[in-house]
């Protein structure tokens, strides 16, 4: 049916018997477009601000301006006093100790080495805790990579790859002092994580270039301590563990118990460590607890996992050191909990100054880590030795506290049962080490490697 259209009108034109009756188009009413929220808080546009600037400044050091640091480096200053290759106590009554408390700790002792008291080295307190401060909230392959970088800046002879550095983790390899890190510009330190970047940086390369000049920031006061003699080898040793906390804790960047904890079971060696705010040694205690009172419980560990040599790995570019994702990134998927140990979703909170795999020689032969590492993930050959033990006759599992039992373990495993910000609380993490002391260090290594 014809429509006839006019400017103030339409009418349908049509049979006679049809009345055709006007339409008037109905007025538009304007709206008014919301404004797009600005999500960015005040705390993180600083952050996207202090980041973008790190990297303009970054940007602008030449390669000339580098070589000329290279040829003019500052004094080393006097040879670095080490911690002596010793313990202060005696690991086999320790053993004793820990084999009596829970017999299942024979078959730990007996398959996996307890490499912070077994193989001994000296180090310096200065090179562990940079290492460790450098490896903060990046994957290992990225630190190990970011950590060459650092020490090519006062040593550019060494190999441009750390791939091709076979003895980059050994204890006598090359380690820049206190003195010339504090006589360092901060400029100058960050190209060791910063060099090849773009100077235009979206959110999230925001956030990952500005961790990098916090770490460089806090190295460089970290050696400004050792420097002028806040901290030394000799003040650390001595120091009862709040004392050395304390001492600690003064530094940017250093935290209880990602640093402190950690700098004292791998690095000083001292046999009564609880890191009570380590999730992964919460994990593995839940595990190793679980495995004592409830039969239907296993680890259901990957074989995949513990044959994994992250040496192996070809060395990383710039762009592919800043693309990878941070430790304490949320999984993506339920897929992604099974990761190996070098996986990006492993908790931050569990990884130590330390690669998780013994570097190896050109003729396969081990060599010493500058600090020691983690254990592997227990193989399902241990899970099965354990569970024999467990299920013998005359095994008796280790009391649970007061208001803990076997459904509550699995519940805060499953994470059914949360508690803020951890799975197992302090007093209960003291309370289920209790027949640990005095050498709960040595058991804590061990529940690393049912962390996974």
């Amino acid at each position: 049916m014809p429509i006839t259209r006019s400017a103030s009108r339409a009418t349908v034109v049509g049979p006679s018997n049809i009345s055709a009756e006007p339409i008037t188009p109905t007025p538009r009413i304007p709206t008014k477009r919301k404004a797009k929220e600005n999500t960015l808080t005040p705390v993180t546009k600083e952050k996207k601000s202090r980041a973008t600037k790190t990297a303009l400044e970054v940007s602008s050091v030449s390669q000339a301006q580098l070589d000329e640091f290279q040829r003019n480096l500052p004094e080393p200053g006097p040879a670095p006093v080490l911690v002596p290759a010793q313990l202060t106590f005696s690991f086999e009554e320790a053993k004793k100790h820990l084999i009596d408390a829970d017999p299942r700790f024979q078959i730990l002792f007996d398959r996996l080495t307890c490499k912070p008291f077994e193989s001994l080295e000296t180090v310096h307190p200065f090179r562990a805790l940079a290492t460790s401060i450098i490896g903060q909230q990046i994957s290992w392959i990225a630190a190990r990579s970011v950590n060459h970088k650092f020490v090519r800046l006062f040593n550019p002879s060494l190999p441009e790859k750390v791939t091709d550095y076979p003895e980059r983790a050994h204890a006598t390899s090359y380690f820049p002092t206190p003195q010339q890190v504090a006589n360092t510009d901060l400029v100058i330190l960050r190209t060791a994580g910063l060099s090849g970047r773009k100077a235009e940086y979206g959110k999230r390369q925001a956030i990952l270039i500005y961790l990098p000049s916090l770490n460089a920031s806090s190295v460089r006061d970290l050696a400004t301590r050792f420097a002028d003699g806040r901290l030394s080898t000799e003040k650390l040793l001595q120091a009862d563990d709040d004392e050395l906390a304390e001492m600690l804790t003064e530094v940017k960047g250093i935290g209880r118990c990602l640093a402190v904890d950690m700098f004292s079971i791998f690095t000083l060696r001292r046999p009564n460590i609880l890191p009570v705010g380590d999730l992964g040694v919460q994990r593995g205690m839940l595990r190793w607890f679980l495995g004592s009172h409830s039969p239907t419980h296993t680890f259901s560990f990957s074989p995949d996992k513990a044959g994994r040599n992250v040496q192996d790995e070809d060395e990383l570019s710039d762009e592919e050191v800043g693309s990878l994702p941070m430790l304490n990134d949320t999984p993506a998927s339920p897929k992604m909990t099974s990761a190996p140990q070098t996986s990006s979703v492993f908790d931050l909170s569990s990884i130590p100054p330390a690669p998780p795999a013994t570097p190896r020689k050109e003729d396969g032969t081990e060599t010493q880590a500058s600090v020691a590492s983690l254990p592997p993930p227990v193989t399902p050959s241990v899970e099965q030795t354990l569970m024999q033990v467990e299920n013998s006759a005359g095994y008796v599992p280790p009391p649970l506290p007061a208001g803990l039992t076997a459904s509550t373990l699995h519940s805060r495993l499953d994470g059914k049962k949360k508690i803020k910000g951890a799975i197992l609380t302090p007093n209960e993490m003291e309370e289920l080490t209790a027949s640990w002391k005095p050498y709960r260090s040595l058991a804590v290594f061990y529940m690393w490697a049912f962390a996974k």
